[in-house]
């Protein structure tokens, strides 16, 4: 089993050139992957427990399109920062020197230290030290989530509303047939929930955003850490959400549409596309200005606060008119729409209120659609077409001439934004956080 491992390492070896990261792998089967530089999406560095003990990590460079990302596992960890920043310097169209290829033999053992006691204390080092690296993203996270806040969110989730409803269902089944073997069957439910909620909460911890010249960096996890950067120019929706449960604490969640996919998990067990696991409004508004330098200003500040927390009517959206209460009895009022700039944001909800923004250069295409029951009220909904992802950019009710120039204005704005757009240069003004 050695012999094949080490053969297998041997045969392990990477390359970045100007135009692409390379990866060849496998010993009796080869595989070789390639992922180009102009369809990097992130870069990801994953810390699990065992590997971390010895100062390894797993780079992932995220490429759009499926099944597409390339893995470099394990680098040293401070091979593998290095790395990153190289990456994602050719990303960005800055220059770098010729390419070359290194065998996995020639890169240094992760985790050697002259003496036991070395290696011991590099390993705290590297525990206790900060998810953001001083040196190439600042000290301090914008957004902190206070402990108490992330047990809160956690039991105020959904998945405890299915755990309560299944108790209430189990007391109820043995009361009636007086029987206790269904209490011998929830016992493994209720050690996976426990585990569960010890799991999310401990991902979460440490949690960390912050804006680098390279992209939003967003770090999180105890035992096992991920540390991703998100270069700009790469986010095509942005969803702000808030539950019903966690309103009377005004908590909110961020969650993004973007073109590739991790094969982590994000902070709280949730999918990488989650920005945001919890937090205020403020912080909220934190996270928007380093994922979207649009809206930085107090006027469009005051839109998205009107966005978040507003009821409905003449507020600065153009909102659904009254007959659509027939389709949209509760979230009528709410259902509406803006545009700040070259930003789109959706407004709709009012159980679990929402606002989405869109930036119009990442638009795909958009859509105008009206059923039967729409068609007698003069109504249609309007949708966004971005990435596949969990924001959904649609609006159901609208009025249908409010439709209509939703449709217009929105395709005109969003092919000059295309057309104008430098968001996707790392090294532009509009991609480098000051």
């Amino acid at each position: 089993v050695l012999i094949v491992f080490y053969l297998t390492w041997r045969m392990h070896s990477f390359r970045v050139t100007q135009e692409a990261v390379e990866v060849r792998s496998g010993l009796v089967f080869r595989s070789h992957r390639k992922a180009r530089l102009d369809r990097i999406q992130g870069v990801n560095i994953v810390r699990p427990v065992i590997p971390r003990l010895f100062g390894a990590a797993r780079l992932e460079v995220s490429v759009a399109g499926q099944d597409a990302n390339v893995q470099l596992a394990y680098l040293g960890s401070a091979l593998a920062d290095g790395l990153r920043r190289d990456i994602l310097g050719l990303a960005s169209g800055s220059r770098a020197p010729a390419a070359t290829t290194v065998p996995a033999s020639d890169l240094p053992h992760p985790g050697v230290a002259p003496t036991i006691g070395g290696f011991a204390l590099a390993r705290a080092e590297e525990f206790l030290a900060p998810e953001l690296d001083p040196d190439a993203a600042p000290p301090e996270s914008v957004v902190r989530i206070p402990p108490g806040r992330l047990v809160g969110s956690i039991l105020l989730s959904g998945f405890t509303i299915v755990l309560l409803a299944a108790a209430v269902a189990l007391v109820i089944g043995v009361t009636t047939t007086g029987s206790n073997v269904a209490l011998f069957a929830f016992l493994p439910g209720i050690v996976g929930s426990v585990g569960y909620y010890v799991s999310r909460f401990t991902k979460s911890l440490r949690y960390s955003i912050a804006g680098t010249p390279d992209g939003v960096r967003v770090g999180f996890g105890l035992f096992s850490t991920s540390n991703e950067t998100l270069p700009p120019g790469k986010i095509h929706a942005i969803d702000v959400s808030q539950p019903l449960l966690w309103r009377p604490f005004g908590w909110w969640q961020v969650r993004i549409n973007k073109a590739g996919h991790s094969t982590n998990q994000g902070a709280a067990g949730q999918a990488s596309t989650t920005m945001l696991p919890v937090g205020t409004q403020a912080d909220v508004e934190k996270v928007l200005e380093l994922i979207l330098p649009q809206l930085r200003g107090d006027g469009r500040r005051s839109l998205t606060q009107t966005g978040l927390l507003s009821k409905g009517g003449p507020d600065g959206f153009t909102n659904a008119p009254s007959r659509a209460a027939w389709l949209r009895p509760f979230s009528w009022r709410r259902t509406g729409y803006a545009l700040a700039g070259d930003v789109a944001l959706l407004r709709r909800g009012t159980l679990s209120r929402e606002l989405i923004f869109v930036p119009l250069a990442r638009v795909q295409s958009l859509g105008v659609n009206q059923g039967p029951l729409q068609r007698i009220l003069q109504l249609a909904s309007v949708r966004l077409h971005t990435v596949a992802g969990p924001v959904n950019a649609s609006l159901a009710v609208v009025a249908v001439v409010e439709a209509e120039r939703f449709f217009e204005r929105v395709a005109l704005a969003a092919v000059e934004s295309a057309n104008s757009d430098t968001g996707h240069r790392s090294n532009s003004a509009a991609g480098v956080q000051e």
